[in-house]
């Protein structure tokens, strides 16, 4: 039996279905909004400036997986770049680099997945009031393109 409660707020009448509260099953709503997206732009008027969404363009996806890709590749290179005789130059990696490669692999991924995710779930708000969060996940993606690159070049003089 289903029974149908009404609640009345300000001429506007909502009905829902009795039982049990959907939001409890919090697991099987992650996986199901995650596979069935149905929110793309706002919800309401005010959120055209500021949306929360659950739907994000492939090649924001495409990005974001890249960058993730591409901060492993640097991991690997920056650890070949030491065992050939370099230096590391950013001084929060420095203090796990140089103690342990399997510490400095899981904070260098942690922190870039963290920055990653952050970005893609503000990537229609403004970042600093100037860029899109989408805009700057492409940029950040350039930075570690060329930041691949260079270090390639860099392994190729060591041999």
């Amino acid at each position: 039996m289903s029974e149908t409660v009404e609640a009345s707020a300000g001429g506007l009448t909502e009905r829902r279905q009795g039982g049990r509260d959907r939001r409890e099953r919090l697991f099987r709503s992650l996986v199901y909004g995650g596979l069935n997206p149905r929110r793309r732009s706002g919800r309401r008027a005010g959120d055209l400036h500021r949306p929360i969404v659950d739907w994000h363009s492939p090649g924001l996806f495409a990005s974001s997986m890249l960058i993730l890709v591409l901060c492993v590749a640097d991991a690997l290179l920056t650890l070949t770049l030491l065992a050939g005789g370099a230096r590391e130059a950013n001084p929060l990696m420095a203090l796990y680099v140089y103690t342990d490669a399997q510490r400095f692999a899981i904070v260098k991924l942690s922190l870039t997945g963290v920055g990653v995710l952050t970005l893609v779930a503000l990537a229609r708000f403004r970042v600093f009031r100037v860029l899109r969060g989408a805009m700057l996940v492409h940029a950040i993606l350039a930075g570690y393109l060329v930041l691949v690159v260079y270090e390639l070049l860099l392994v190729q003089k060591l041999a």
